[in-house]
């Protein structure tokens, strides 16, 4: 009886939280949660952004190693277009990535070669035009939440 009387008594002198305190740790976490779910959303846009251009620049390096293989045609022509289809059915390229199946890569006579065609990035279209290497890799666009149609254009510099 003593032992029952003895715990009964010391549960009552032990405090927990009150529902004001929990309320302020929810309203807490819920204000920490509404900054952090944003920055994030757009760090993985910008993920999938650089997945698309590091996808271009695959191929691009492909088209390179298939133009130096393959320089001339059947006929004797020298080859200065290629499609995603070609390289990955020749074994150059694994898989086309977030690359549309319209991409074209081009060499041009300098030797310099350019992709032009699209990209799924998420939401997101991007848009090569006679881009290259150099042209992607110093791209330092950003995805932007406000973009209302969602494309980019990633564009060959002009002489």
């Amino acid at each position: 009886m003593v032992k029952k009387w003895k715990n009964t008594k010391l549960l009552k002198n032990e405090k927990g939280l009150t529902l004001i305190e929990l309320l302020a740790v929810i309203v807490i976490l819920a204000i920490i949660a509404a900054i952090a779910v944003p920055a994030i959303g757009s760090i993985i846009d910008n993920s999938r952004y650089k997945a698309a251009k590091s996808d271009a620049i695959m191929a691009l390096n492909s088209a390179n190693i298939y133009f130096t293989d393959t320089p001339t045609d059947d006929k004797g022509a020298e080859i200065t277009e290629v499609d995603l289809d070609t390289l990955i059915e020749e074994g150059y390229l694994e898989t086309e990535g977030t690359l549309d199946d319209d991409i074209k890569i081009n060499k041009a006579s300098g030797g310099a070669t350019t992709i032009s065609g699209t990209a799924k990035a998420g939401k997101y279209t991007i848009t090569f035009s006679s881009a290259k290497q150099d042209d992607i890799s110093n791209d330092n666009q950003k995805v932007k939440k406000d973009s209302k149609d969602g494309a980019i254009t990633v564009s060959g510099k002009t002489p």
